[in-house]
């Protein structure tokens, strides 16, 4: 109708924001590089309990990591499928466990349940380093620390 649609175009700005946050956090988390590194991803779908990958934050993030020079394993419980066609230089994994072998660094990008109710002593054996990047504050900080882990959430304090 020719008119301006400020309020959602700043919406959106503000969203396309948010993602790069996301990765700058990841990256500080990794003591500013990324480079040559393994980094497991949990939660791929836009939202948790679907296969819906329109949108889904991890694209960007994922996208954004691998052009930094990571090595990307990831794991959702729905939208491998969908996932494989929209980032071809990712390892894909056939549970949450298998994607931390030898990684890095864990992010969680969707707040799936199952990710909720992780074995913490088994993510810590299987990471190179007890790094977790939770973007979905699915766990709690100090519980985190208390276990060893180099814990980095989002919009709270976390050490």
């Amino acid at each position: 109708m020719g008119e301006e649609l400020e309020i959602i175009e700043a919406v959106v700005r503000v969203n396309d924001r948010q993602r790069w946050r996301m990765v700058e956090k990841i990256v500080g988390a990794m003591k500013g590089n990324v480079s040559g590194k393994t980094i497991a991803v949990l939660g791929l779908s836009f939202k948790p309990e679907t296969d819906d990958m329109r949108d889904a934050p991890s694209i960007e993030i994922v996208q954004s990591l691998v052009s930094r020079g990571a090595r990307v394993r990831a794991y959702d419980p729905a939208a491998m499928s969908k996932a494989q066609k929209l980032m071809p230089d990712v390892t894909f994994c056939g549970n949450a466990y298998e994607t931390m072998e030898g990684a890095d660094a864990l992010v969680i990008v969707t707040e799936w349940n199952q990710f909720r109710m992780l074995d913490l002593e088994r993510v810590k054996g299987l990471l190179r380093a007890p790094v977790v990047i939770d973007l979905r504050n699915v766990y709690e900080p100090e519980p985190m620390r208390a276990a060893g882990f180099e814990y980095t959430c989002v919009g709270r304090v976390s050490g």
